[in-house]
């Protein structure tokens, strides 16, 4: 079972997430240092084909004081991710003709390897956002009004 180190929340409240990819991320040894301390944001992050390859922008991973001692770190910097080419071709695809978009998801160790999960996504409109706001909430409704039942 992986062990989540970070989660991009706010991807299922502004795409709709049609397919899910896994990636290797190559990180820089402070990089990894950094996501043992759980010192790492994707919200603001976003996936990007450039040269039939993957990257990773915006990413935000705090660099510890103790590893920034002897090297300047960039928190931000592009990150490269591995996959294999059968499926960078699909997500290109997909990209370029289709109109969808890459968000990275949720950042996990899996047997000691930092992975990416990376959504294929269509992006959601105000009214998407409400109802499935008004869905959640009606969601929530049902099982409060179940449990005063058991009760």
């Amino acid at each position: 079972m992986p062990a989540t180190i970070a989660l991009n929340r706010r991807a299922t409240h502004d795409y709709f997430i049609e397919e899910r990819f896994e990636a290797g991320v190559m990180l820089e040894g402070w990089e990894v240092k950094s996501l043992r301390a759980g010192r790492v944001q994707l919200d603001q992050a976003y996936v990007l084909l450039k040269d039939n390859a993957v990257w990773l922008f915006g990413a935000l991973i705090t660099p510890l004081a103790t590893v920034s001692t002897h090297i300047n770190p960039d928190p931000q910097r592009t990150r490269k991710l591995l996959m294999h080419a059968r499926e960078i071709r699909k997500l290109i695809g997909h990209v370029e003709r289709k109109g969808y978009t890459l968000i990275p998801l949720a950042l996990y160790w899996k047997s000691n390897r930092v992975k990416l999960e990376i959504g294929l996504a269509k992006g959601k409109k105000q009214y998407d956002k409400r109802a499935a706001e008004k869905e959640r909430d009606w969601q929530r409704q049902k099982q409060q009004a179940f449990r005063m039942n058991l009760k």
